[in-house]
């Protein structure tokens, strides 16, 4: 059982890690791409050596600019891919088809094979041309998840946020059971 997992240069960073970790635990060889932008902010926004215990948990890391990668043909069976974070620049090269690295080209393929592809897409405020693209990308099969924190978990930090969140987009690949927290349920008292 293999997935692909994207890293972009968009913040959020702590969101690759906490993917990586729940592939893992999930019992999933991680085939690893990060861009040039994503290594920068791994290293900006967790730390000098944070590529290195990123690539830890990887089986196999691909450079960006290896187009020829086991990872860029849809002969090389994956159960899924998830970018995270994706930044709006490979989301809108994902949405139009502009296979000009392996973390895009990866992309692609998931979509054309019909695999599933998840993109924990960040920025704010969306411009139209990211809402555009991200309803390209959702028309082509992939799941745009945008990083949103489950509040009414009561999370006790950031770490804890972006676990929430990589759980979520593990389980959105069915790949064991859901390991998300889920919401349990409070009955309201009448108005």
């Amino acid at each position: 059982m293999r997935v692909v997992l994207g890293v972009s240069g968009a913040s959020g960073a702590v969101l690759a890690l906490a993917c990586a970790r729940h592939l893992r635990a999930a019992g999933a060889a991680v085939e690893l791409v990060v861009s040039p932008m994503g290594r920068r902010t791994l290293r900006e926004e967790i730390g000098p050596d944070a590529l290195d215990g990123l690539a830890a948990l990887a089986d196999h890391v691909h450079p960006a600019g290896d187009v020829g990668a086991t990872i860029a043909s849809g002969s090389f069976p994956t159960q899924g891919m998830i970018v995270a974070p994706c930044s709006m620049r490979s989301l809108a090269a994902i949405a139009h088809g502009l296979d000009d690295n392996l973390l895009t080209r990866a992309a692609s393929v998931h979509l054309k094979e019909r695999r599933p592809l998840v993109l924990l897409t960040r920025e704010a405020p969306l411009t139209l041309a990211h809402l555009r693209n991200m309803t390209a990308a959702t028309e082509m099969g992939a799941v745009v998840m945008p990083p949103v924190p489950a509040f009414y978990l009561r999370p006790q930090g950031v770490d804890e946020i972006a676990d929430q969140i990589a759980a979520r987009a593990v389980d959105l690949l069915r790949l064991a059971p859901p390991r998300a927290a889920a919401w349990g349920g409070q009955a309201m008292p009448p108005d």
